[in-house]
């Protein structure tokens, strides 16, 4: 599942480069409705739309990508540049404003910016061992992902899906729980948090998970299924 990701990905920047924007959309609205999206994905699909004149849907899509990732600083400059095409001049200053403050500040000893690519790039490595079957050293290069950038929690997300892939629910249940307190309306990572609990033999805290989540955002097909799942098995 998750090499699937990384190659759609892959796929849609290709698209990007050579300049076919509605083939990248395509491809990453695949990754998005997989439910295994994470912040390049929606900054990349935001850089799409915005070239297809579709500046509202952009803005959506870089929404989403700063709500995974705060100091992403290239969403931040994106979504300034449309703000300013759309006459938000205030709102395009705050956005540079912001991307400005994060790239001056240090992480793990390194710049910003940096420290953001390192992450991103120990990440795809992360990937590259779980396609090929080594969730250990996956897992470990999703760690020292976070070592350099802690408030990714898109890349939290990330490893604690693969520490569920690896039989290891209850630490992703730890990493879920970081990601949801940080961010509360990631509904994608509140669903995993109720799959852990519920793989970890908590069958009563996946349901209260599932059951908040469902009450905050109705006709959630996937947790609607996870709730019917507990139905059917009477727990």
């Amino acid at each position: 599942m998750a090499g699937q990701t990384e190659l759609l990905l892959a796929r849609a920047r290709e698209r990007f480069v050579v300049q076919d924007y509605y083939g990248a959309v395509h491809l990453l609205e695949s990754v998005v409705d997989s439910g295994r999206s994470f912040a390049d994905v929606h900054h990349l699909l935001g850089v799409s739309l915005s070239l297809l004149g579709q500046a509202d849907r952009a803005l959506d899509e870089l929404d989403r990508a700063l709500e995974l990732n705060p100091r992403y600083v290239e969403a931040l400059i994106h979504q300034g540049l449309v703000l300013n095409e759309l006459g938000r001049t205030d709102e395009a200053q705050e956005a540079f404003g912001r991307a400005a403050n994060h790239m001056a500040k240090p992480a793990a000893g390194l710049p910003a910016p940096a420290a953001a690519q390192l992450a991103n790039r120990h990440a795809e490595l992360g990937e590259t061992y779980a396609a090929a079957g080594a969730m250990s050293r996956a897992i470990q290069q999703y760690e020292t992902a976070l070592e350099l950038g802690p408030e990714f929690h898109d890349l939290r997300y990330r490893m604690a899906r693969l520490l569920m892939e690896a039989g290891r629910p209850l630490e992703a249940r730890e990493a879920l729980e970081q990601v949801v307190r940080a961010r509360p309306n990631f509904v994608d990572a509140e669903a995993a948090l109720g799959l852990a609990h519920y793989l970890s033999g908590d069958a009563g805290g996946a349901r209260s998970v599932w059951q908040a989540c469902l009450n905050r955002r109705p006709e959630n097909a996937r947790v609607e299924a996870y709730l019917a799942m507990l139905n059917r098995a009477g727990q």
